[in-house]
């Protein structure tokens, strides 16, 4: 069973894109594999409860649904930074919620992608972050890699705090998110000399958003 922390250079450069990608990827090859956002900021009520769209995507792209008690174990409802989200909810965030919730995926599962939050070190409380998440559920990490002005930086700063916390850099996605963005070959170039990991591919824009069309442009780490 292998378990991947799906992280990104920035928010809403697509990790939820990727993530769903990868999951067919995954099913393409016979796997069971499942999505899991363990916390989400910005959600609607529906039939009964607080549903947010990220994890309602990696929910429909998984091989089958376990239910969003353990998809999703804190979904807040405003859009906004998630430790702001749980102060004006009255929320705690806890790690050892998440990790229960991930241990049953992860037994139930062949691949289990964990979906972050943002960028690796958004803050999920006062003293605890997404990357100390990664952290604690000890996986390698997968960083989403927005392809618009300034994406270098981004990622290099990112690899080197996946570094620092002593985690595994399995590898990176290239996600165009900028259909209009200049000198894409030289800035993939630029990115892949500088990150130490390897490229599992490069995904297209679409607006459209079907993971399931885009998968074929990616290989599982």
């Amino acid at each position: 069973m292998s378990a991947y922390f799906i992280t990104g250079t920035d928010t809403e450069i697509g990790k939820t894109f990727s993530t769903c990608a990868l999951l067919h990827a995954a099913r393409a090859q016979g796997l069971r594999a499942l999505g899991m956002k363990p916390v989400a900021a910005g959600a609607e009520w529906v039939n009964g409860e607080f549903l947010n769209e990220d994890a309602a995507r990696l929910r429909a792209a998984g091989s089958f649904d376990p239910g969003l008690a353990l998809l999703n174990p804190y979904c807040l409802a405003s859009p906004i930074a998630p430790h702001i989200a749980a102060r004006e909810e009255g929320v705690r965030i806890e790690p050892a919620r998440i990790r229960t919730a991930f241990d049953s995926l992860r037994a139930q599962a062949d691949l289990l992608l964990v979906e972050g939050v943002g960028g690796f070190r958004v803050p999920l409380g006062d003293d605890y972050d997404s990357a100390d998440l990664a952290r604690d559920l000890g996986l390698p990490v997968i960083l989403v890699v927005g392809l618009r002005l300034g994406c270098i930086n981004h990622a290099l700063l990112s690899a080197e705090a996946i570094a620092a916390r002593g985690l595994t850099f399995a590898g990176w996605i290239a996600n165009r998110v900028d259909p209009a963005m200049l000198r894409v070959d030289e800035n993939l170039a630029a990115l892949q000399k500088g990150l130490p990991a390897p490229l599992l591919g490069v995904l297209p824009f679409r607006e459209d958003r079907d993971a399931a069309l885009a998968a074929t442009a990616l290989r599982l780490p």
